[in-house]
């Protein structure tokens, strides 16, 4: 350690990844202004899956969704809710709030759903999730940090439980 490297915070927070969800997005709806001022728009959770170490199911088709508010700085807040379903039969509930935004044109390629590569937006999610007793109950029980990736059209979140 050089002696401009401070020693780590000793409560520094570990991270394991728990899941990671790809989910297929219907087209969006716009409100163009809302009444904030600002755009909101209404995207449906249309299929997907997830799957981690720990559990794996499907996304509930039509089970919620996104209903994002464009800033007029260009950050997007997002508000996501819909259901997924683990392979034995566990519903459970996602919520999940979050903000994208870029610098440069990166977020017009995103608009017209073309790819852009990680490194050039910011796309984190802090979800909390409902879940009934039983095998899959450490979800509503763990603090997790989702960093999500867009792609043409969908979206795949990267799901950390903090340890």
């Amino acid at each position: 350690m050089t002696h401009d490297e401070s020693p780590p915070h000793p409560f520094t927070p570990k991270l394991e990844f728990a899941f990671t969800v790809a989910i297929e997005l219907t087209p969006p709806i716009w409100v163009e202004p809302s009444s904030q001022g600002a755009t909101r728009a209404g995207v449906w959770a249309a299929s997907g899956s997830f799957e981690g170490p720990r559990i794996k199911g499907r996304v509930l088709p039509m089970s919620g969704g996104d209903f994002p508010l464009v800033r007029p700085n260009g950050v997007i807040d997002f508000d996501a809710r819909y259901f997924l379903e683990a392979d034995d039969g566990t519903p459970i509930y996602l919520q999940s709030r979050g903000y994208r935004w870029a610098e440069g044109d990166a977020m017009d390629k995103m608009a017209r759903n073309e790819p852009v590569e990680p490194h050039e937006y910011y796309m984190r999610v802090s979800p909390k999730f409902d879940v009934p007793e039983g095998p899959h109950d450490w979800l509503a029980k763990h603090i997790f940090i989702g960093v999500a990736e867009k792609i043409p059209k969908a979206n795949r979140i990267h799901y950390f439980m903090v340890l």
